[in-house]
């Protein structure tokens, strides 16, 4: 028991003892969980004469592959229930398997280690038989606290004499020793090298723990990892993957059907007089801003039954709205008018908070930088002006390429600003530095959308493919997908990122269809109907993966939910599921 596989690296092997030591449990004290406890002196007997008593096990391997070794699997589960705080049940399954969760010799290393006995750890460390390398880099740890330990309780003497004896010989971290020298002239550095008091020697112990051969000293939570990583594995391999819950079950392998992707409209939005051109749910999913060629916004707000309602009509656009952006806490929304001016509004009152314009040029896209204070504009003149908090431009920079800047998103940590110029060019620049990099598609890009985590960029081509490029580092971009079978043929066509850890993506066509891909493997796996005209732009509720909202030419936005009958119907809604009623008109002069 505690030996490991030939296979392993000679780091990790151990060495044959240089001294035998007692069989009997009892003869040293067992601690095998953080923090120490006491285990009962005789559980067997707590539970009766007939407890059954070791036997062997003939069977050295287990499991329906035959690949598990039982020696492991049990010491892993010895180690969970001490883990868990069982401590009598960990000592009952040592008891009855025969299989000792540590050898004698770790556990009296470890009550050592947990009473601040340093010497006599380190004369224990030396006979449990491991490579050079890992007694020196034990030693080190332990060594360390036991410095800090003296220097704490104003042993500085001696706290000196273990540095320069003890430590410095050891000749590793030579930078850290250094480190260590300082603490002496300043003891306020300990909390800069990592000494905190409280529970300081638990931590050496899961220090330790690190360093040491896993045989030796089972890893603390090792079937909390080993089970995460089985669910993880059923997870990436779940194709129509689209879990609303946290947790998935232990009790079976987890698998989604087709049937947990939003296939069904379950409610028509029709408050708007023209073409809905562009929507956009909030970051917190609350909420649904949808934007129209008829020179207004609503939001809509999403209820508790799942149902939209109109919270605020957003009125003062002299021409059609060309898009929208939430601020990051959603609190306020901006609105752009087609080559008009950037409106501010609240969204609590739906209030117009502020006008951004510049004379003589339209703006022509709008958005907010992570820190909700300062937002960006694409200018008609192809720059960009960025705007203050008290609505004055504190910067404007043009772009290299010589075409209007109509789509515009900012990465979540605020350093790249993703700009659609028309034509076939991308550019992607850095706020600091200026610098650009370009992605250039062999045709003319008519839209793009940014991934929640700013790595990549899903890009609308003009012959209606969807092109997905990895953008997270500072490198070429690189194509890695392609995504086909919706039409594009004259319009602008947007689509996104939706889903579970955004698994899926789902586009709008100007066959009246909204068309839904598997994210990874480029497949299409939906095609919804129930538009009467172009689907110009879709967005996924980031917070439920079973909402998806479309707009279209037909003047609707349909929102789509899961394939199963709605139980929960509103009372405000007509036949067809279109809000009836509860419009707010605001009005959109800035005060």
């Amino acid at each position: 028991m505690g030996g490991l596989d030939e296979e392993e690296p000679p780091s990790k092997r151990i060495k044959p003892s240089s001294l035998q030591f007692c069989t009997n449990s009892n003869f040293f004290p067992q601690t095998h969980n953080l923090p120490l406890s006491t285990k009962p002196p005789n559980p067997s007997l707590e539970f009766g004469a007939s407890m059954a008593r070791p036997v062997p096990h003939p069977q050295a391997l287990i499991g329906s592959k035959g690949f598990i070794k039982r020696d492991e699997f049990v010491r892993i589960i010895t180690k969970a229930l001490y883990s868990l705080g069982y401590e009598r049940s960990g000592s009952i399954l040592e008891e009855e398997s025969g299989i000792q969760l540590h050898e004698p010799v770790i556990d009296l290393f470890r009550k050592q280690v947990l009473n601040g006995d340093w010497d006599g750890s380190i004369q224990t460390l030396h006979k449990i038989g491991l490579e050079q390398n890992i007694v020196k880099s034990a030693a080190f740890v332990i060594l360390e606290h036991k410095f800090f330990e003296l220097l704490e309780n104003g042993n500085i003497l001696d706290a000196l004499k273990t540095l320069q004896a003890e430590i410095s010989p050891l000749e590793v971290k030579k930078e850290r020793v250094h480190a260590l020298t300082g603490c002496i002239l300043c003891p306020a550095r300990f909390a800069e090298l990592g000494f905190l008091g409280e529970n300081c020697r638990v931590r050496v112990l899961e220090e330790l723990q690190n360093i040491f051969p896993p045989s030796i000293m089972v890893p603390e939570r090792r079937l909390e990892q080993l089970v995460e990583q089985a669910l993880n594995v059923q997870k990436d391999a779940c194709y129509f993957h689209n879990f609303k819950g946290k947790t998935l079950s232990l009790y079976m392998d987890h698998r989604c059907g087709k049937e947990q992707i939003p296939s069904r409209t379950t409610q028509v939005l029709d408050a708007h007089q023209d073409e809905v051109w562009y929507i956009q749910f909030s970051n917190n999913g609350k909420y649904l801003a949808s934007a129209s060629h008829d020179t207004t916004a609503i939001i809509w707000e999403v209820n508790a039954d799942g149902q939209l309602s109109v919270k605020h009509k957003l009125t003062g656009h002299t021409q059609p709205v060309l898009m929208v952006s939430w601020s990051p806490d959603d609190q306020q929304i901006l609105t752009c008018g087609m080559e008009e001016s950037v409106r501010l509004w609240d969204t609590c009152s739906g209030r117009c908070l502020r006008v951004y314009e510049k004379a003589g040029l339209g703006l022509t896209s709008c958005g907010f930088f992570p820190n909700g204070k300062d937002i960006i504009t694409g200018i008609s003149d192809k720059s960009f002006s960025v705007w203050g908090p008290d609505g004055r431009e504190i910067d404007s920079f043009k772009c290299q390429q010589q075409t209007k800047t109509s789509d515009l998103a900012i990465t979540c940590d605020g350093r790249l600003i993703v700009s659609l110029n028309k034509e076939k060019v991308i550019l992607l620049t850095d706020r600091e530095t200026k610098r650009e990099r370009v992605i250039e598609e062999q045709e003319c890009v008519t839209s793009f959308s940014l991934s929640s985590d700013g790595k990549f960029l899903l890009v609308n081509v003009f012959s209606g493919q969807i092109h997905l490029w990895f953008i997270g580092n500072d490198g070429l971009p690189s194509l890695i997908m392609r995504y086909k079978g919706h039409r594009r043929a004259r319009y602008v066509i947007r689509s996104c990122f939706g889903g579970t850890e955004q698994a899926f993506i789902a586009s709008g066509s100007e066959d009246s269809l909204v068309y839904i891909w598997h994210r990874a493997t480029g497949d299409l796996i939906e095609t919804l109907a129930g538009h009467s005209g172009t689907v110009n732009c879709v967005s996924w509720n980031p917070t439920n993966p079973y909402m998806l909202a479309s707009a279209s030419d037909d003047h609707t936005v349909r929102i789509w939910g899961l394939n199963k009958p709605n139980i929960h119907k509103r009372k405000d809604l007509s036949e067809n599921g279109s809000c009836s009623n509860g419009v707010h008109q605001c009005n959109g002069n800035s005060k």
